[in-house]
């Protein structure tokens, strides 16, 4: 074989094997994992060709850091779900507070779903917190 074939040969071999590295960082690499806990809105099955199951968890608001208005920002967990039966779980779930564990990759895949972060298991359910009544005060009371 010559040189130049040599050089071909090596330059093909290390960008193959860079490419392989890059492709598993992106997207099968666990970039960190946790749980996330909050009011399931919703899980869905959906998609064109690969069918992927979706949710939504609703966290707790916090203030607004703004000196205006003391408004509540609600705060949003888009999540997929590749096991079955965890998304058969959470449809039941529906509403109730929940404990979420996920793992987070840098990139996505279509048959993995349409976010970065995937549940791959339930930590726990509880009922909704529920809110106490707010006393309407008519014009003639006070605090």
């Amino acid at each position: 074989m010559s040189t130049k074939g040599k050089i071909i040969t090596w330059t093909v071999a290390v960008l193959l094997v860079g490419l392989a590295v890059f492709c598993y960082v992106k997207f099968f690499f666990v970039f960190g994992e946790g749980v996330k806990a909050g009011e399931l809105n919703q899980i869905v099955y959906k998609g064109w060709v690969w069918k992927t199951y979706e949710g939504r968890l609703i966290q707790t608001g916090f203030k607004s850091s703004q000196k205006t208005g003391g408004s509540l920002q609600s705060n949003e967990f888009n999540f997929s779900v590749v096991d079955k039966a965890v998304a058969d779980s959470l449809m039941l779930c529906s509403g109730k507070t929940v404990e979420l564990h996920y793992k987070e990759y840098n990139g996505m895949l279509p048959w993995r779903g349409m976010q970065r972060y995937v549940v791959d298991k339930i930590v726990s359910v509880s009922a909704p917190s529920t809110v106490s009544e707010i006393p309407i005060l008519t014009g003639s009371e006070s605090l």
